[in-house]
């Protein structure tokens, strides 16, 4: 059975946490959370979902301060991390080993042993300083995965958009949660003729 660590940030988006969340849930597969405080009042705020509704979703909810939870040893096993939304604040954190909560610790433990480490940052526009941090820890293995929606798959909602970035995000996972349609090329009507 697939474990991932799932943390979610006060960034923009809490949405995203939240459906990769119900996803891992209806698939059946074990997720580890941590929602920071800023995170609670974000969900809040932007969703029709209480905190409590999320945190009944998880199969293990764990203390942001909980430092010595079973997910900030290496030796616990675990697919990977997603981070949905990813703030600027966990980003720079994890760019620079600043482990003082357990969704830093977490990220950092995923990247010394080697696992999938998603970040789906929420922040625009970037600047110098945001890119950087993303090529660092790209460059200790992270991917950073934006939530930046596609058109193809012509999205009529704003869940079609938010399922196609969490798709995408469980792709990385080997995870096929058939959250939006794949590209498969243009048919022969729509092919383009010089």
């Amino acid at each position: 059975m697939k474990k991932i660590v799932l943390g979610i940030t006060g960034a923009s988006g809490s949405i995203y946490g939240i459906r990769c969340l119900e996803t891992l849930n209806k698939l059946q597969i074990e997720s580890h959370v941590i929602i920071s405080a800023s995170a609670e009042k974000t969900i809040e705020y932007e969703t029709e979902y209480s905190v409590e509704q999320v945190k009944s979703l998880c199969s293990f909810v764990y203390d942001l301060q909980d430092i010595g939870a079973s997910i900030s040893s290496g030796s616990f096993h675990v697919d990977g991390m997603i981070i949905a939304p990813c703030s600027i604040k966990t980003l720079s954190s994890i760019a620079n080993s600043f482990n003082d909560n357990l969704i830093t610790r977490a990220a950092d433990v995923t990247l010394k042993e080697k696992r999938k480490l998603v970040l789906m940052v929420r922040e625009t526009p970037f600047h110098l300083g945001h890119l950087r941090l993303m090529q660092s820890v790209t460059e200790s293995g992270a991917v950073i995965l934006p939530p930046v929606p596609s058109f193809y798959h012509k999205p009529k909602s704003l869940d079609d958009i938010v399922n196609q970035s969490v798709g995408k995000a469980l792709d990385q996972f080997g995870i096929d949660a058939q959250l939006f349609e794949r590209w498969s090329g243009l048919n022969e009507k729509e092919s383009i003729t010089k």
